[in-house]
Order: C-alpha cells, then sequence, then structure tokens
C-alpha cells in the first residue's frame, strides 16, 4: 500500500496562504487503486481523523458560529458559509425561531403583540366545532327568525320571501369564501374580522370599514335588546307594563309600547354592560346556555311543522284577520240569539235591521284555524306577495274598526332591509382565532359550514310557514288576531312556551355576545393609533378589559334603543355589515388579481369572479334597501378615510387626463415614500444587468427570459447594460443598444425599462445602475447579474473582477443579488416542465428568499407544474426530526407546499482530491500573478516574499469587545474569507500579510542588489495548500456531492451565495469555490438576501 503525503510545515505563509495561522502536518493515506483517501491531520500533539482542530484552524473562536456550541468549535461542513453565520444563521440553529416567528417593519405593532391578544396554550384548544361553526350558528340564527321571518314570508309571498332568504345567504356565502382566502392567508392573530380587513386595505380603508363594523355590531346589541323586550312585553309578560295596558286592541302598535321598550331596554342594557364589564369568563359560560337554548327552539319549531295545532282566529270576507278575543265563540259572529253582536254593531251602522242583514251576507265571518298544516293547499294560496302601506288591510284597501293593519308601509326592499341582519354573524369564528388550535383549518370549514346549515334553516322555515300556516295570521305582525301569541311560539311542540323562553334567552344572548365583541373592537382599532381621537378608548382595566370603549359602545347602543323600533334599527345594522362584506370581497379579489407575493390562502375554493359577484351584491343590496342609508355609509366610510389620512395633493392638470395621469403617478410614488414596506408587500423589483455584445445586443437572452418567468407579467424590472467608451462620442451607441435592448424585453415579455450608461470603467458604471435605478419609491431592490463563464480560461481577471465588484456594490446597497448560472441552460417562455422539482438548498437565513423565489417561479406557466423541495443540512449536534418538524411548522404557516428533507453532514475525512484541487488553486493563482509581473517586478519577487517571512505581525486577542450579532446590522460587506483572526489570552500566532500590488510596486530596493536576468528567477509553486482554504474546498466539495446526488435531475437548483471577500487577492478562490459548489448542476441560482425578511406568516 503507497501513500502520498503532503506535508505543510509550520512557517510563514506566503501571500497565497491569506495569513494563516500555524498550519499542522497534512497526511494524506490511502490506496492508489482506491477512489476514496482520508486526511490525517497532526497538530503536534494529538492526531484527528476528520475534524479541524481550533488550535490551528484559520482563526480562533471569533470563527465560531454564535450558535454553535463555542466548545465544539466549527464544523469543516459549514467553513464556506462560517462567517456568514454571525449575521445570517444557518437554518438548523434557526429553524425553531422560524416555525414562530414573525416579520414586522420597524414602528409597527401587531394585534398579536399586545398582551390581551397572546394567545396562551391553555386557551387555544378550540376545535372547528366549538370554536367556528357553534358560534356562528348562534350569532346567525337570532330574533329575525323568531319574531319577524313569518311576518316576511305573509306579506312577501312564499317566492319572494324565498328568494330574499337566498339572495341574503348567498351573499354572506360569498363573502365567507372571501374571508376564508383572507383567514389562511397566514395567522390571524387575536382580533379577527378587524385584523383581516385592515391589513388586507391598509390602514385608511381598513379603519374605516372597521368602524362601520364596530358601529354594526354595537347596533346589534341594540336590535337584539329590543327583539327581547318584544318578546318579553307582548308574549310572556304583558302586564309588566309600566306605561298603560298594552293588551288592548293595536297597543302593540301605542306610544304606551314605545316608552316601555325604552325603559326595559335601557334597564337591560345596564345589566348586559354590566356583565361585560365584571369579566368576559362569565360571558363565556353563559354563551353554551344561550346555544343550547336557540338549537332546542329551532328542534322544538320542526316537530311542530309536522304535528297538528288548532289556532283559532276571525276571518273577514274569507282574507281578513280580526283584532279579537278569541276566547269566546259569539266574539266572532254578528248575530247571537237572534241579537246583532258587539261585532255586529262595529261593522253596522245603520238602524235598519235589513240594511244589516244584506251587509252582514255579503262580508261573513267565522272561526278558522290559524295552522291547518301541510297538505292543505296553504303553500300555494301564500305563494305571492302582499305589500301594504301603512294603515292597509290589504294592497290598496285601508283598513276599519278591528282589522289587523300594516304598522309600517312594505314593500321587497324593505323586507330584505329587515331581514338581512338575520344572516350576519359569519365572521364570529373569525373572531376567536386566537383561541382555535388551527385557525387557518377552521376557519373556512365551519363558517362555510354555518351558512350552509343557517341558510337550510331559513329556507325550508320560509316554505315551512308558507305550507303550514294562513296568510292572515302570517301578516299579523304581533299576534293580536290570535290572542297575543307568537306564531313561531304556536306552532312549536310541545308547548308554546320552549320558544317564547327559548327565543328570549337566545336573543338576549346574542346581545350580549355584541355587547363583548363590539368594545374589544373599538379598542383594537384604537390601539393601532390610526384614528387619533379614538386614542383615550384603548385604555383598559388593569385585567385589560376594554373600560372606555364599552362606556362608548353603551352610549351608542343607547340610541339603538331609544329608537324602540326593531324595524327601524335592522335597515341601519343591514348598511354596516353590507358595506363591511363588500370590502372583504375587495380585498380578495384585488389581491388575486394583482397576485402579490404574500397572497397564498391555504384555502383553494375562491376566485376572483366570485369575490367580485359579493361586492357587487353587496353594493347593489345596500341601494336596494335603502338607497339614502347607503350614501349615508359610504359618505361616513369616506369620511373617515380621510380622517385617517387626508394630504390635499395639488391639482396639476396639464393637457388633460396626461396631466391626470401625472398627477395620479406623483401621487401614488410619493405615497411609497412615506413609510417603509411592510413584509407581506415585498416582491422582486428587479433590476438586470445585461452585458452587451459587440453589436450591441444582449449577450444573454436568458437573463431577461428569466426575469420575465420570475415576475410572470407583473410588476416593474429594469434592464441596464453599460458601455465601456465616452459619453461624448458613443452616445448614439447607447440609443442603438437601449433600442434593442427594449426590443428583445418585448419578445421575452419583460415589462419594464431600459437603460444603457456609458462610463469610462464597466465596474463604476454598474455601481452607478445600481446606486441610481427606479424613482422615488419605486426602486429595485433585488439585482440580476450574469455569471462570468469565462474567467478561467482567460488570463485577464477582468471579468471575475467586474463580477464581484457588482457582488460587492449589490450587498452594500442592500439589495438581494440572483446569480444564474448555466443561464443558456434555462427555459425560454415557449417551453413548460411537464413535471420535475425546484430544489432550494436552505443553508443560511437569508430573509426567506430561498423559499419565496420557487413560490414566484411557479406562478408562470413554464415553472407551474414543478414541485418544490427544499433541503437543509443538518450536523452532529443538531436534532434532525425536530428541524423536520420546525421547517414543516413554518412552511404550512406560510401557505407554501413543499416537500422537507434535511440532509445529515457529519463532519468527515477530507480527501486527497480536496487537497489536489487546493494546490492546483493556489498554483494557478500563483502562476497567474507571476505572469502578470513585469520585468523588473520578477527580479523584485524572490527578495519581498524572503523579506515578507521575516516580518512577522503579532495579533493579541482584545477580548474587551466582545460581539453582539443581530441580523438588522449586518455587514453588507461580510464575508467568511477575511474575518480577523483572535487568539486566547496570552497566546501569540503569527499572521503573515499579503502584501497589495501597490505595496509591491511602490517598494523601493536598491537594483544593485536584485539578479541582472530575470529569467534566472523561477517561479516557486507551493506544494503545501493553505488549511483555511483546504477547509473551503472541502466544505464546497462535500455541499456539491450531496446536492448532486439528491438534484442531479432537477429542474433548478436554489442555493444561498456566499458572501465575496474583502480581501483583492483571495477572489480567485472564492470564484473556484462557487465553480466547485455548482459543478454538475444544469441550471443553478445562487442567492443572496439584502438583509431584510421577504416573507412572512401574517395575513
Amino acid at each position: 500500500m503507497s501513500a502520498t503525503r503532503f506535508t505543510v510545515s509550520k512557517a510563514p505563509d506566503d501571500i497565497e496562504n491569506d495569513g494563516a495561522a500555524a498550519t499542522p502536518d497534512v497526511e494524506v493515506v490511502g490506496n492508489e487503486k482506491s477512489t476514496t483517501k482520508y486526511a490525517r491531520l497532526v497538530d503536534g500533539r494529538n492526531d484527528y481523523y476528520g475534524s479541524v482542530n481550533s488550535n490551528w484552524s484559520d482563526g480562533s473562536r471569533a470563527e465560531m458560529a454564535p450558535f454553535v456550541d463555542q466548545e465544539k468549535g466549527i464544523s469543516q461542513n459549514m467553513a464556506l458559509y462560517e462567517e456568514e453565520i454571525e449575521n445570517r444563521p444557518k437554518i438548523s440553529s434557526l429553524l425553531n425561531t422560524l416555525a414562530n416567528y414573525k416579520s414586522l417593519p420597524e414602528h409597527t405593532e401587531e394585534p398579536g403583540d399586545r398582551k390581551s391578544d397572546r394567545p396562551t396554550t391553555k386557551g387555544a384548544q378550540m376545535g372547528t366545532l366549538m370554536g367556528v361553526y357553534l358560534p356562528c350558528l348562534q350569532n346567525i340564527l337570532g330574533v329575525i327568525l323568531f319574531i319577524r321571518l313569518s311576518w316576511i314570508v305573509g306579506t312577501a309571498g312564499a317566492l319572494e320571501s324565498f328568494f330574499i332568504v337566498l339572495i341574503s345567504c348567498c351573499t354572506t356565502l360569498l363573502t365567507a369564501i372571501s374571508m376564508s382566502a383572507i383567514a389562511t392567508n397566514g395567522v390571524v392573530p387575536a382580533g379577527g374580522s378587524y385584523f383581516m380587513i385592515s391589513r388586507a386595505l391598509g390602514p385608511e380603508w381598513g379603519g374605516a370599514v372597521g368602524i362601520l363594523f364596530y358601529l354594526g355590531t354595537t347596533f346589534a346589541s341594540a336590535m337584539y335588546i329590543l327583539g327581547a323586550i318584544e318578546i318579553l312585553l307582548i308574549y310572556i309578560a304583558p302586564s309588566i307594563s309600566l306605561f298603560g295596558d298594552i293588551t288592548a286592541l293595536g297597543a302593540s302598535q301605542s306610544s304606551a309600547m314605545l316608552n316601555n321598550m325604552r325603559v326595559y331596554g335601557t334597564g337591560i342594557l345596564m345589566v348586559l354592560s354590566l356583565l361585560v364589564f365584571v369579566g368576559v369568563k362569565y360571558v363565556n359560560k353563559c354563551a353554551f346556555l344561550f346555544l343550547m337554548c336557540v338549537l332546542l327552539t329551532i328542534l322544538s319549531m320542526y316537530v311542530g311543522y309536522f304535528t297538528p295545532h288548532e289556532l283559532a282566529f276571525c276571518e273577514f270576507d274569507k282574507n281578513i284577520a280580526l283584532q279579537f278575543d278569541s276566547s269566546e265563540e259569539n266574539n266572532c259572529s254578528f248575530y247571537s240569539d237572534g241579537n246583532v253582536t258587539a261585532l255586529g254593531e262595529m261593522y253596522c251602522t245603520s238602524n235598519e235591521t235589513d240594511g244589516c242583514k244584506d251587509y252582514f251576507e255579503k262580508n261573513e265571518v267565522q272561526w278558522q284555524n290559524g295552522i291547518p298544516g301541510l297538505g292543505t293547499g296553504q303553500l300555494l294560496r301564500n305563494a305571492f306577495n302582499e305589500y301594504r302601506d301603512s294603515g292597509d288591510v290589504l294592497p290598496r284597501q285601508e283598513g276599519i274598526n278591528n282589522q289587523v293593519v300594516a304598522d309600517i308601509t312594505t314593500s321587497f326592499y324593505v323586507l330584505l332591509a329587515i331581514f338581512f341582519p338575520s344572516v350576519t354573524g359569519i365572521m364570529a369564528g373569525s373572531n376567536r382565532s386566537g383561541d382555535l388550535m388551527d385557525a387557518q383549518y377552521s376557519i373556512p370549514r365551519g363558517t362555510i359550514a354555518a351558512i350552509i346549515t343557517t341558510s337550510l334553516i331559513y329556507l325550508t322555515s320560509v316554505l315551512f310557514f308558507a305550507g303550514t300556516i294562513r296568510g292572515e295570521v302570517l301578516r299579523d305582525k304581533y299576534g293580536e288576531s290570535v290572542g297575543g301569541v307568537l306564531v313561531a311560539a304556536a306552532i312549536s311542540f310541545p308547548s308554546e312556551w320552549v320558544v317564547l323562553i327559548g327565543a328570549f334567552l337566545s336573543t338576549v344572548g346574542a346581545g350580549l355576545q355584541s355587547l363583548t365583541g363590539a368594545p374589544r373592537l373599538l379598542q383594537a382599532i384604537a390601539k393601532d393609533n390610526i384614528i387619533p381621537f379614538l386614542a383615550v378608548f384603548g385604555r383598559g382595566s388593569k385585567t385589560g378589559e376594554p373600560t372606555w370603549a364599552l362606556l362608548l359602545t353603551f352610549c351608542i347602543s343607547e340610541i339603538g334603543i331609544l329608537i324602540a323600533s326593531l324595524d327601524m334599527v335592522a335597515p341601519i345594522i343591514t348598511m354596516f355589515f353590507l358595506m363591511c362584506y363588500m370590502f372583504v370581497n375587495l380585498a380578495c379579489a384585488l389581491q388575486t388579481l394583482l397576485k402579490t407575493p404574500n397572497w397564498r390562502p391555504r384555502f383553494k375554493w375562491y376566485h376572483w369572479s366570485l369575490s367580485f359577484l359579493g361586492m357587487v351584491m353587496c353594493l347593489a343590496l345596500m341601494f336596494i334597501s335603502s338607497w339614502y342609508y347607503a350614501l349615508a355609509a359610504i359618505a361616513l366610510a369616506f369620511f373617515i378615510y380621510k380622517v385617517i389620512e387626508y394630504h390635499g395633493a395639488e391639482k396639476e392638470w396639464g393637457d388633460g387626463l396626461r396631466g391626470l395621469s401625472l398627477t395620479a403617478a406623483r401621487y401614488s410614488l410619493m405615497r411609497l415614500e412615506e413609510r417603509p414596506p411592510h413584509t407581506k408587500n415585498w416582491r422582486p423589483q428587479i433590476l438586470v444587468l445585461c452585458k452587451l455584445k459587440e453589436d450591441l445586443t444582449p449577450k444573454y437572452r436568458r437573463l431577461l427570459t428569466f426575469a420575465s418567468q420570475l415576475k410572470a407579467g407583473r410588476g416593474l424590472s429594469l434592464v441596464s447594460s453599460v458601455i465601456e467608451a465616452d459619453f461624448l462620442t458613443k452616445f448614439g451607441e447607447a440609443q442603438a443598444a437601449e433600442q434593442a435592448l427594449r426590443k428583445m424585453m418585448a419578445e421575452e415579455k419583460v415589462k419594464g425599462f431600459p437603460t444603457v450608461l456609458i462610463s469610462k470603467d464597466v465596474s463604476e458604471g454598474l455601481h452607478a445602475c445600481v446606486q441610481m435605478g427606479g424613482l422615488g419609491g419605486l426602486k429595485h431592490n433585488t439585482v440580476v447579474v450574469g455569471w462570468p463563464y469565462g474567467w478561467r480560461q482567460s488570463t485577464e481577471d477582468k471579468s471575475w473582477k467586474v463580477f464581484l465588484d457588482t457582488v460587492r456594490a449589490v450587498s452594500a446597497s442592500h439589495n438581494a443579488l440572483l446569480v444564474p448560472k448555466n443561464v443558456y441552460n434555462f427555459p425560454s417562455n415557449k417551453d413548460k416542465f411537464e413535471g420535475g422539482t425546484i430544489d432550494v438548498w436552505w443553508i443560511v437565513h437569508d430573509g426567506g428568499m430561498l423559499v419565496l423565489l420557487p413560490f414566484l417561479l411557479r406562478q408562470h406557466k413554464v415553472w407551474k407544474n414543478c414541485k418544490m423541495r427544499i433541503f437543509t443540512v443538518a450536523q452532529l449536534e443538531d436534532n434532525s426530526m425536530k428541524m423536520i418538524k420546525d421547517l414543516k411548522t413554518f412552511l404550512y404557516h406560510l401557505r407554501i407546499e413543499a416537500e422537507v428533507e434535511v440532509v445529515e453532514m457529519p463532519d468527515g475525512t477530507i480527501a486527497a482530491y480536496t487537497f489536489e484541487r487546493t494546490i492546483m488553486m493556489e498554483q494557478r493563482s500563483q502562476l497567474l500573478r507571476q505572469m502578470k509581473l513585469s520585468r523588473k517586478e520578477s527580479r523584485m519577487v524572490a527578495q519581498s516574499l524572503v523579506d515578507e517571512a521575516h516580518v512577522p505581525k503579532v495579533i493579541k486577542r482584545d477580548t474587551s469587545n466582545d460581539k453582539k450579532v443581530t441580523f438588522s446590522e449586518e455587514d453588507p460587506t461580510a464575508s467568511p474569507f477575511d474575518k480577523p483572526e483572535f487568539l486566547e489570552d496570552g497566546e501569540e500566532d503569527l499572521i503573515y500579510e499579503a502584501p497589495s500590488d501597490d505595496t509591491v510596486e511602490g517598494e523601493t530596493v536598491d537594483a544593485e542588489k536584485k539578479p541582472a536576468d530575470a529569467s534566472n528567477v523561477k517561479p516557486q509553486l507551493r506544494r503545501e495548500p493553505s488549511v483555511s482554504n483546504v477547509e473551503r474546498m472541502h466544505n464546497a466539495v462535500r455541499l456539491n456531492e450531496v446536492i448532486v446526488d439528491r438534484s442531479h435531475k432537477a429542474n433548478l437548483v436554489i442555493l444561498n451565495l456566499p458572501g465575496p471577500p474583502r480581501k483583492k487577492y483571495r477572489e480567485q478562490y472564492y470564484m473556484e469555490y462557487l465553480e466547485v459548489l455548482t459543478e454538475g448542476l444544469e441550471r443553478v441560482l445562487m442567492v443572496r438576501g439584502g438583509g431584510r425578511e421577504v416573507i412572512t406568516i401574517y395575513s
């Protein structure tokens, strides 16, 4: 067995050794016939196999990863990224944080940041049934079902009332679909509906709609309380009236009844407000009781539809119900024992008996059963409408005497406005998002299931009411023809008290829930500080209860109580909720059409057309119900919008529409500069640096193709090129080149603007493009740079120096950098992958760029069918199973579907191939440098190397400056290749500083001491590799082996781009490492973030 031995002596390194510390002996042992060789590293005291000891590594503990145990040292497998870890932690160390992280711009607070909004582990245990479905069921099924639906059916008829219910339920269903898309587009903290609306529409419209939603919820509490008082005073205990007898004929519409409503309503409002003030935990304890009351009441009604009932009423002229006491038989007759009854005297005032006899024969009165039941033809009899004006007994027939007349003027639009509040409450589940185990799973399923369930209940109730009850009784709103009995209670089984008590308790419970939610909604708006004068309502008690907001809610709800009419309060609520639902649909439609990068709903059963239809329906229903209420609501929303932010832009109209366009463009650009963009609004605004051929056409067309596919036809792209020339003489060529760029951009469907810059130095020109591109707030944040393909074959270093200078400029400007390699293999816009994968090798955290880019590419038809795979690297100290779990959790919150794999890379032995390749790299660098030396410089080489070897620099470790690293304070020029080394206290290390070109040229040496003939100076090529170079080459080789093994068939490989070195003489090494890292891969995209988060889990 033969072996090859490389000996690296502990001697001064030359300029290619990067000032490495004392180096050990390296013994490469292996069989000549074997393809595997092992490196034995000997530091003079101990033997180590497959590890690099910190005593001789290129740098000391300052090079160690801050997230790795300092006593364990740095792994060889992360040497290429070891200094990146300080500012860009490796994923294996950061995944636990990423799985639960949030990203916010400076001076921004999410509702989840507030202590009162932070869900506790114990509280977040509610599933779909208890957390969403049943609360929505309770809020949707309310007072309208029990005390108004039968009247709506009798007035509008079965057909039109069915249509009223259907259009209302369809509107809420479409809104729920849009809301589900928004709710599943990220984590929804406590704050629910307001959080979704405000974060989807921005602070201005979000705040305006939030206020309207608050007002709607507050007035809803008044409506529920008025309904409860109506049930109590008219149907349960009319004797408790404070303002006279309300059991007399027509007393339910008297001023005495209205005053009773105001007094009792105020009393119940005070009691409920006090209960909310004492603590929400008591409200939650009552919620289940109220929910059971609702379900039991509805069950009782459904059983009653199929059971016989006797409910007598006095019918006049076959279609008019009379307000009369049905307790005695002769109360519904004109004669009794041959004498005219009191009823007869009421309708016949003639003194002549024969005249009254003729009238009584033409107008018959008789007892009828108000609930004949199913199968008696009532459905056809009640199929059509009976709209009446106020005071009419029949359409266009004024009521007289004790006939049951309409108390308000009715129409399709009025009934629609009264009914619509009964289908609201669809956001009850989203308001509890902080208490749900999985809000993204529960909110869509629970809400849509509740809407479907309640829609079936409402629709079937319309049919059952119309098919079982006489129309005269249905049109009797207050049950005056049947002895003051609630129609919904009369049809129940086994007793009417089941519905009466259940309806009363459930209505009170709904009012209590509204009084609980409304103050918290106002408090959330106030704490967001978008409306300054509402700041006082953001305060609360020591326990976090919104005391001041509850006080304002009480006052506004009292306004609704003083109106004292449920039929007048309901249309107000309709306007507020329809406005809110309209903006929810608008937000979903806009985000779907714009396809913002952060728009990735986990709920897939939505479409922009459905959201647009829902928005149109909401707007139409607003004006159909009440055009003046609709205008008032819109005006109020616009006023709040202007209060939140009003800038009063100057009107510079210029020449008509063009002036308007310029003003709008200027206004939009200035708005972009007002505040830093939120992470969820981040999208790549691309600057493509395109190299030109001699004929002034772009050299790499696929760079533009890639930019087009990444943007998918949306957003803005800038394409820039630099011509190395004098601007005064080459301006015409620049114009021609710009036209060529514009033509190719049009061919590749790149929407943007081309720019050609003339500069005497290419690097300086590219720097100018990076710095000056864009206008105002519309600037690029991502730069695409082509790979210098011929740098190895060229003896000139200009190509790769321009590349590295550009990389440094992009990093310094805090822009993201994309470097496509083998770009000629990238697909054209006419190609389409029918399968395959996009593989992401996520090694260090780079703001989420590596996760976002494949998602954006898959929006284009070329990459649409590709699956996404994410690989990350685990080492010996990492828990691979936990990393997989955390990464899956993180991707779930991001709404990104991808396969996850953690690749274990324990410290391995360094193969002889690595040493040989490192030596070849260093020798090539030496040869190129020596080839560029002049004859005079050649004479100085030998002596300069000797002199350099005898002038060591001693660096002491300064322990007073311990580093603390944060991602936001990153030095954009940081690199893993040139960090200063620090030693242990009391130790010394020999660091040999590499001379720059200036020091070599500027050094004065006596010419007489130099050899007369430069040819006598032979280049001395090192056979002793730098340990730091070996480590990084080993890292590049190992990573390349793993990547090629798993991703050689991938359509695209995306991986982290290490930062460039600061020291000029290390640049060729850096290029070689990147070549090794990407060998054997057909398409590679190297990515380096701009120092900020670009992806968030929030909606």
